[in-house]
């Protein structure tokens, strides 16, 4: 009973569309001749048009990811050539203050040793100028003693009047020298 009851459900529906297809004016041969070159338009949009835009389109998207990627790449290699430069900047940096600091030691040292040469050449010149104050008075006291034996000699023998004899004018010089040493 079911079934008879959708049969009649179903040919009361056929009724209807064929009703409404009438009164709006559907031809059957014109919709499907209609649905064919749809179908053939579509199949022709597909093949020439819709493809090459996908290719095209799919081919973009490829350039588009490259250039990404190679703009990252890009980024990377800039970083690590910043990182470089600084540690390059960083090394120089260093190197730098240790050729400066080596610099001043190497001008202490060089103070040192010319500083040390120059105390030794002072003393030098002290020695040398000791010697030869210390020659210069022994000559002059040796010249000293002359003279004042020649003195007291001249002296003597003016006082006493008469003329002294070589014996007596050395003996009169020593006798001076010695007192002249105490």
């Amino acid at each position: 009973m079911l079934a008879a009851a959708e049969g009649g459900v179903v040919e009361g529906l056929k009724a209807t569309a064929t009703e409404v297809g009438h009164k709006f004016g559907f031809n059957t041969s014109l919709f499907i001749s209609q649905f064919i070159g749809f179908f053939i338009v579509a199949i022709l949009l597909q093949r020439f048009a819709f493809k090459p835009l996908q290719k095209l389109l799919a081919e973009r998207s490829t350039r588009i990811a490259e250039s990404l990627a190679a703009s990252e790449r890009m980024k990377a290699d800039l970083a690590k050539a910043d990182e470089e430069r600084k540690r390059v900047l960083s090394e120089a940096g260093i190197q730098a203050n240790k050729i400066v600091e080596e610099a001043r030691v190497a001008a202490a040292r060089i103070t040192e040793v010319e500083t040390q040469k120059a105390v030794v050449s002072a003393k030098d010149i002290l020695d040398k100028a000791r010697q030869a104050s210390e020659a210069d008075l022994i000559r002059l006291k040796s010249e000293l003693r002359r003279e004042v034996g020649r003195l007291v000699v001249d002296t003597s023998s003016k006082v006493t009047g008469k003329i002294l004899t070589l014996d007596d004018q050395k003996r009169l010089a020593e006798d001076a020298n010695r007192e002249l040493a105490a």
